[in-house]
């Protein structure tokens, strides 16, 4: 199994867990291209006690569901929400910096300019765009 064999390389101590470096140099040999919002977003999954290591079992769940390719509206929101710091909106600097070029270009394309309350020039609109992406959410 693919996820065994990475899992067991970046394993270095070879004590059936990793430290969070080690499961980062994983990631990203995978192929992963993350700044560290979107790595944070990971560890909260993946290590939600905080502990600063990943087991292979809770590293098998979270490859399953990224391989399984199932987002949903939700889950999108909640991986802008935590790139634009807990704001209602995201900046396109913001998308810039956490994410791929292309991918931060598509958004910002794409996203409506957000009109809450709390909006600063230039704030665009996660949630339509993650709403008209993947349905509509329960958020």
């Amino acid at each position: 199994n693919e996820f065994r064999a990475s899992f067991n390389h970046f394993d270095r101590k070879k004590t059936g867990i990793m430290d969070t470096e080690d499961f980062r140099a994983c990631l990203i040999s995978m192929g992963y291209n993350m700044g560290e919002a979107e790595f944070a977003r990971i560890m909260s999954i993946i290590d939600p006690n905080r502990l600063g290591v990943v087991t292979f079992q809770a590293f098998i769940d979270f490859m399953s569901r990224e391989t399984a390719d199932t987002d949903t509206a939700d889950q999108v929101m909640a991986s802008f929400k935590i790139l634009a710091g807990d704001k209602n909106y995201i900046t396109a600097d913001e998308l810039r910096r956490e994410l791929p070029p292309d991918q931060a270009e598509y958004c910002i394309a794409r996203m409506a300019p957000y009109s809450g309350h709390d909006a600063v020039p230039g704030a665009l609109d996660y949630m339509s765009f993650s709403t008209a992406l993947y349905g509509e959410s329960d958020l």
